[in-house]
């Protein structure tokens, strides 16, 4: 958009009004960014005009400069940030990496073209089409483009990272930059990986890849020392302050259930974002607090990556029909303190609410707890549990409920396990832990048949364990000597199948097994490896 020279309409110092106009916007536009970020970036005092301008292909553009620097520009009402601004905020927007010498081409108003992404350890950011989106170099993590993404994350790796990727509005070196101070990036580190570390005591497979750094790390978390199986987790009660603490609070899988409708979906976001934002934020000093407030410095900022947080698409419409549903379960109250304008104005910080997840440790402990409590250890021999009325639901069957009167303990915490329903927790870096109901299912390696007798490998699955099927798709390319594909999985939404022309399972089990230290039990197929041909 600024590639050629643009036309300047007019240069106006900003109003007052218009300033605080200014920062509600950016609050609700970037509503990652803090109120003392947003002050910072829309000063009080300093000296900040309005600029608008026609950029060469006539677009109509107001652009605000702050202390001689381009920090926003608008179009079609829409707020986009600078590099100047970028750079004092890397992490405003989803950042994808790309290759020095394409910095070239964007200058000269070329879009930016999925072939020249570099995908990190970390994966590509998830975004969804039009999402705005930062664009750096190797080696910086300063952004240096700014664009729109014209495709979501999962139709980029399904095209095989091909087709246009990003529609390019405003770069380094382009022409709203030089209307600035013309500094250049600043060196930022791209975030630091850790190296690959495997730790059975403490129940959990952490791992990175030693081959291109192409996997993320991944936490099997809550897996039981004896057994090695994952340990089950249940649904039980917890106050709000552990509630918001609970994995399932601060890490909303950013995929949400399919059996979901969308505005389940929205109310289960709202009230998870709801519930962090409350535990993690919210302080009892910043009593009382405008809802507005809230929401936008507190709420948005506690939704998960790749998630939107809209209150239109929830069943309840409005942030006041909302407050006003959790002020009747009593976890808030909320009062019009001036006219027009609600306030929080206290908090039930050890309010109890259904639906957390535990550990099996956690279910332990809140059994014996709730025995010794209520005075159920029986006198006579410490080994055995009374059963009081709610026990006896709990675990009891039907013929059960009037012959068995106790249990020894080991009996009880096993029968209130097996009545609960499992769930895994799987951790990648710099996201918050993904819950999901269900067992996690392993690396699937099949042998398919193909036209001519050929035979092809076909892996499933690896999503789950944070390996992108793409990069996959490439790293046996390579050592294979075999020409590879990735298309949808047959039966699963949202999931990609790697192909690989012959019985490449030898090769599939070093990647796994060796590179990125994938324990053998989550994989499935290694026996259908050839076998070695006699020598004679």
């Amino acid at each position: 958009m600024f590639a050629k020279a643009f036309r300047v309409k007019s240069n106006t110092a900003i109003k007052g009004s218009d300033r605080r106009k200014l920062r509600a916007d950016v609050a609700t536009a970037f509503p990652t960014l803090g109120t003392d970020q947003v002050s910072a970036l829309v000063p009080g005092k300093e000296e900040l005009n309005i600029v608008k301008l026609y950029a060469h292909r006539g677009d109509a553009v107001t652009v605000y400069v702050c202390a001689g620097n381009p920090i926003l520009f608008e179009l079609e009402k829409n707020l986009y940030p600078t590099v100047y601004t970028l750079w004092s905020h890397p992490d405003l927007l989803p950042t994808f990496t790309t290759w020095p010498l394409v910095l070239e081409k964007l200058v000269g108003g070329a879009d930016l073209m999925l072939p020249g992404l570099v995908v990190p350890p970390a994966g590509l950011p998830q975004v969804q089409k039009g999402d705005l989106c930062a664009i750096a170099l190797v080696g910086n993590r300063a952004p240096v483009a700014v664009g729109v993404a014209a495709m979501s994350t999962t139709e980029m790796l399904t095209s095989g990272l091909k087709g246009r990727g990003f529609s390019v509005l405003h770069t380094y070196l382009d022409h709203l930059w030089r209307s600035g101070d013309k500094s250049s990036p600043p060196s930022l580190a791209p975030p630091a990986q850790d190296t690959p570390d495997v730790n059975e005591e403490k129940g959990s497979v952490q791992a990175e890849p030693a081959l291109q750094g192409e996997m993320k790390r991944l936490t099997l978390e809550g897996e039981d020392k004896e057994n090695g199986e994952v340990q089950q987790q249940l649904c039980g009660e917890k106050s709000l302050s552990e509630a918001a603490e609970d994995p399932g609070v601060r890490g909303l899988n950013p995929e949400p259930t399919d059996s979901k409708t969308l505005q389940e979906q929205m109310d289960e976001l709202l009230q998870r974002c709801f519930l962090h934002a409350l535990k993690c934020h919210v302080k009892k000093a910043d009593l009382p607090l405008l809802t507005s407030t809230f929401l936008g410095s507190h709420m948005f900022s506690c939704c998960p990556e790749g998630r939107q947080l809209d209150i239109k698409k929830s069943s309840y419409k409005k942030l006041s029909k909302f407050l006003r549903h959790m002020q009747q379960e009593q976890m808030i109250q909320v009062e019009e303190l001036s006219r027009g304008v609600e306030s929080i104005v206290a908090v039930d910080w050890r309010h109890p609410r259904k639906g957390s997840v535990l550990e099996g440790g956690e279910v332990r402990t809140i059994i014996i707890n709730y025995a010794k409590k209520n005075d159920l250890v029986d006198a006579d021999n410490k080994n055995l549990v009374k059963l009081d009325p709610i026990l006896c639901d709990c675990i009891l069957e039907k013929n059960e409920q009037h012959t068995v009167m106790k249990l020894p303990w080991d009996s009880l915490l096993t029968r209130c396990l097996e009545r609960l329903q499992p769930a895994y927790q799987v951790t990648f870096p710099g996201q918050e832990p993904i819950v999901k109901k269900g067992k996690i299912c392993p690396v699937d390696i099949t042998l398919a048949q193909r036209a001519y007798n050929k035979k092809v490998t076909v892996v499933r699955n690896l999503e789950a364990y944070g390996l992108d099927p793409c990069s996959v798709a490439a790293v046996l390319q390579q050592r294979c000597q075999a020409s590879t594909t990735v298309t949808p999985a047959p039966g699963a939404k949202d999931s990609l199948q790697v192909q690989i022309q012959g019985n490449q399972i030898h090769h599939l089990s070093r990647l796994l097994l060796e590179d990125y230290h994938l324990p053998r039990k989550y994989i499935q197929g290694l026996e259908k490896a050839p076998k070695p041909s006699k020598k004679k």
